[in-house]
């Protein structure tokens, strides 16, 4: 019997596997079509789920707010497209989740039956379910290197404001070299990165600039510019 193809899953840092896919908005290609954008693609275990309906509500109610961090969203399970479209269509017409209702999903759902895509990312473990995706979470930078990965299980729904303060982390990392404290919000001090040598330790500690300040040699603050 042939064996079965084993997929390393992608680290932080890897380039983002390529796919081409059909969607509830047409046939995409990654990471082709998304070019200079950053991008969350993130999968379900199955449509008409009642975990999977709550967060899609909420993170089509977020759309636009991704969309102005030059971010883009694509779901992911592997159902078919006719499955996606009747839920999609049910979440709009019929569903109603802390006040938000006539929701529509705009953003593109992959069908993926092959589990192709699934696989790729490493979005199907054996110890959760072999026949659904557990809810992964891969934020892709405009290079398609991978900058951040999550991980839930098919029982807890994910925290959508949780992943747009890490976009906005990452974005302003890259922007302005630096890192973010914990519980981080944007509009909170900033992290310098450390120093490389003993005398950029003391210069820095010992710096009167206008808006840092240090706790010790190795960790500095500045305001964060919005």
């Amino acid at each position: 019997m042939e064996e079965e193809k084993v997929m390393r899953m992608p680290l932080i840092g890897d380039i983002a596997p390529e796919f081409k896919a059909k969607t509830t908005q047409g046939e995409i290609n990654f990471p082709g079509d998304y070019k200079g954008k950053w991008v969350v693609l993130f999968s379900h275990p199955a449509d008409f789920t009642p975990v999977c309906t709550t967060e899609f509500i909420t993170f089509a109610s977020m759309h636009e707010e991704f969309k102005s961090l030059n971010t883009e969203l694509i779901g992911l399970s592997v159902d078919g497209l006719y499955s996606h479209i009747a839920w999609l269509r049910t979440i709009k017409e019929k569903i109603v989740f802390k006040g938000l209702k006539d929701v529509e999903v705009n953003f593109p759902l992959i069908e993926d039956i092959s589990m192709n895509v699934a696989r790729k990312f490493g979005m199907i473990q054996s110890n959760e379910s072999t026949t659904q995706a557990v809810r992964a979470v891969f934020v892709i930078d405009p290079r398609a290197i991978i900058r951040a990965i999550i991980y839930y299980p098919l029982t807890t729904g994910r925290n959508m404001q949780e992943i747009k303060r890490l976009i906005i982390a990452l974005q302003r990392a890259d922007r302005d070299k630096i890192a973010t404290p914990a519980n981080w919000q944007p509009g909170d001090d900033v992290i310098i990165p450390p120093p490389g040598s003993c005398g950029a330790a003391k210069d820095r500690v010992e710096s009167k600039e206008e808006g840092k300040y240090c706790l010790d040699w190795f960790i500095c603050f500045k305001k964060d510019k919005q």
